[in-house]
């Protein structure tokens, strides 16, 4: 028998889905319905798609996102300026909270491998497990020796299951670990692929064995995994670049970012952050450790251009995701290497993880990371709250065990 409170919390929720819809309506209306001062109708930008809100967060703005198969949503909140009072939550009862609890997301100085630092990324693997991806480098400074770590949290039990801290040999001093992904059926106990998204230093991949917890980069400085330095980026009609009063504008230069896995497990595809290139590699390659890198090298594949990706993500028909924040865009790779626009839409302000979940949507956060403080000259020209959403695909996750 329902409860009161759970016939409450569904009103709840149904009203704030038909005022998303409603509100989505309106902007799509407003697109052809702007006049002229002479009062005739004037063509303007269309919507595509219907992306639906989620939720909304009026605290610190989010990254990650990951929904579980039973449809629990967990979101990670990177220790960048704002205040976080826990980098790792759960969506529940209308709130955000600190998951797996509160003490593990006091970050201890004294024990930087057993608490969390500043995580990127949450990804639920095949197994029914958290991965946390903890970069342990707030506000993008060196990471804190024996901090960098990938921990698993059982999702039956809400309890820390594995941690494997990454040594000084694959996390070097300017190592942004970004996003993972992962195949559960290699080796013992399955593998992990880590992209370093540095903003200093040489992007790469990282691999992690599940079973003895070692680790190897594949990819270092390689073309494939590091800014374009042809790259211009415009958002919002304005170049990107990091701009303090009485400097000249500066690059902004992220290396390898967005990741995704093939709903076979044969192919890795990951871009680098300033690029709009999509590019691929055998997963073969980067797990055999007798592989030469120029033998991996020689395997990567530039795809061509998708617009300029955050996120990537992937579903089980062969499908490839990705953000594209210059054009407040969502878009579909088929199997034939067409892009298809499934969502444009002026609350899209810069798309950064996207997840695919078991109910057959695409779930990303909008987290408006260009309006920050660094980009205006000390400005910070966010608007809360962030919004996560999500757009419907018909189509569900890699899961690979």
């Amino acid at each position: 028998m329902m409860t009161l409170r759970k016939a409450a919390e569904i009103a709840c929720l149904a009203a704030y889905f038909a005022s998303g819809t409603a509100a989505m309506a309106r902007n799509q209306e407003d697109t052809t319905m702007v006049l002229s001062a002479s009062g005739r109708q004037l063509a303007s930008d269309r919507s595509i798609g219907t992306i639906e809100p989620v939720f909304e967060f009026h605290d610190a703005m989010p990254t990650g996102v990951s929904v579980a198969p039973d449809g629990r949503i967990f979101i990670n909140f990177p220790r960048w300026g704002d205040d976080v009072p826990f980098t790792v939550g759960e969506i529940r009862d209308g709130k955000v909270v600190p998951y797996p609890d509160a003490r593990t997301n006091i970050f201890d100085p004294a024990r930087p491998g057993e608490t969390l630092g500043s995580v990127q990324s949450v990804v639920v693997d095949a197994a029914g497990r958290l991965w946390i991806l903890d970069t342990a480098a707030p506000g993008f400074s060196p990471p804190v020796a024996g901090g960098a770590k990938l921990v698993a949290v059982d999702l039956a039990t809400n309890m820390v299951v594995k941690t494997f801290v990454l040594p000084s040999s694959t996390v070097l001093p300017t190592t942004y670990i970004n996003d993972v992904r992962f195949d559960l059926r290699r080796g013992k106990a399955g593998v992990a692929f880590i992209t370093d998204s540095s903003i200093s230093g040489p992007g790469g991949i990282i691999v992690v064995d599940l079973d003895s917890g070692e680790s190897w980069r594949r990819l270092t400085g390689h073309k494939s995994t590091s800014p374009d330095p042809a790259f211009i980026p415009v958002v919002e009609g304005e170049r990107l670049a990091v701009r303090e009063k009485g400097k000249p504008p500066a690059s902004f230069n992220v290396a390898a970012d967005g990741i995704a896995i093939s709903a076979d497990g044969a192919t890795l595809y990951y871009c680098p952050l300033s690029s709009r290139h999509l590019y691929s590699v055998p997963t073969a390659l980067l797990v055999d450790r007798s592989a030469s890198e120029a033998a991996l090298a020689e395997a990567v594949i530039d795809l061509g251009e998708k617009g300029a990706s955050d996120g990537l993500e992937a579903d089980d028909k062969g499908r490839i995701y990705a953000g594209d924040y210059e054009r407040n865009s969502i878009r579909q790779r088929q199997g034939d290497g067409e892009w298809r626009t499934i969502a444009h839409d002026p609350r899209i302000l810069w798309p950064d993880t996207l997840s695919v979940a078991s109910d057959g949507y695409l779930y990303f956060t909008a987290n408006q990371l260009h309006r920050q403080a660094q980009f205006h000259e000390g400005q910070d020209q966010r608007v809360k709250p962030y919004t996560l959403f999500r757009v419907r695909i018909d189509a569900g996750p890699v899961l690979l065990k």
